[in-house]
């Protein structure tokens, strides 16, 4: 019996124990879970805040970089605008260079001047003087083709020309009234009458009265070859060089259409006619303008999808 007794004396006090336990763990776990729960939602409000400012962060650098390549793209309109107005400038440039081109090559010719110094003042002016060629020293500029306006006005801005290749006859002329030798581009004539023998016909031998275009010397141009002297090839106008080749003075006109003669060269050879294509640029540029001026104005103002 006392050995029953024992048992439920221990029986009762396990449970004391449990019930103990028991009342004491449920205030702890309570105590304890309050803090995390409160520390979740304060470390989600954290993230929350960053996510936030990040993202505002990441707006503010797009809107930024956006202004950036907006002001950027008004340079494209902006620009051709202006190559647009400066082509209308270059166009009205050109067109009174014309009209002074021909003024001055169809105006009444005066008297050489007897100082040489003088030309340089009347480049494209027609002259006049008095005297006999020297068909012995010919020079010979090459390669050269007809000039004819109304062909190179249909022609113009093409790649290549049908024209025929020959060259232009530069002829000592003695000035019988000046008393000096000066340079005559007598005109064109095609390959197979470059040799004199060719065009015995046109070797004029008399004193003549003659009209010619003041043309000073000129630079070579990139791409144009060296002027041969000793193979008498001439390919610009090197009036020193000429000049001491035939023992003439620094001095050379161009003989008009009308100096042309049966069997000779063909006069008329100032080339005056200056390509002018600043139209076309004009409606390029403009047109560019206006495509990106709209363009940009889409994009960046009304926001529509391009």
């Amino acid at each position: 019996m006392s050995s029953f007794r024992l048992m439920l004396t221990l029986c009762s006090y396990s449970r004391r124990i449990i019930r103990i336990n028991t009342q004491t763990l449920i205030p702890t776990r309570t105590f304890f879970n309050r803090p995390q729960k409160n520390l979740l939602k304060h470390e989600q409000v954290k993230f929350a805040t960053k996510h936030q400012q990040f993202k505002s962060t990441v707006v503010q650098k797009e809107q930024s970089e956006d202004s950036i390549i907006k002001w950027i793209l008004l340079l494209i309109p902006i620009t051709t605008f202006g190559l647009g107005t400066w082509q209308v400038k270059r166009r009205q440039w050109k067109l009174k260079l014309i009209q002074d081109l021909h003024m001055l090559t169809t105006a009444d010719p005066v008297p050489l001047p007897a100082d040489p110094a003088e030309l340089n003042d009347l480049e494209y002016r027609r002259v006049k003087v008095r005297g006999r060629f020297d068909h012995s020293r010919e020079l010979y500029i090459l390669p050269r083709s007809l000039v004819d306006p109304e062909r190179e006005a249909r022609e113009a801005g093409r790649l290549s020309s049908s024209a025929e290749s020959g060259a232009n006859v530069i002829t000592p002329f003695h000035c019988t009234d000046l008393g000096f030798t000066i340079l005559v581009n007598r005109g064109y004539v095609p390959k197979n009458k470059i040799r004199p023998e060719t065009r015995t016909k046109g070797q004029v031998m008399d004193e003549v009265d003659l009209v010619g275009v003041v043309r000073l010397t000129e630079q070579r141009k990139p791409f144009v070859p060296q002027n041969n002297v000793e193979a008498n090839r001439w390919h610009y106008r090197d009036l020193e060089a000429m000049a001491k080749a035939t023992n003439a003075e620094e001095i050379l006109i161009d003989a008009v259409l009308e100096s042309t003669i049966p069997g000779g060269p063909i006069g008329g050879q100032t080339r005056v006619t200056l390509r002018n294509e600043h139209m076309q640029y004009i409606i390029t540029w403009y047109g560019l303008c206006a495509v990106t001026s709209y363009m940009w104005y889409a994009k960046f103002i009304k926001r529509l999808a391009l």
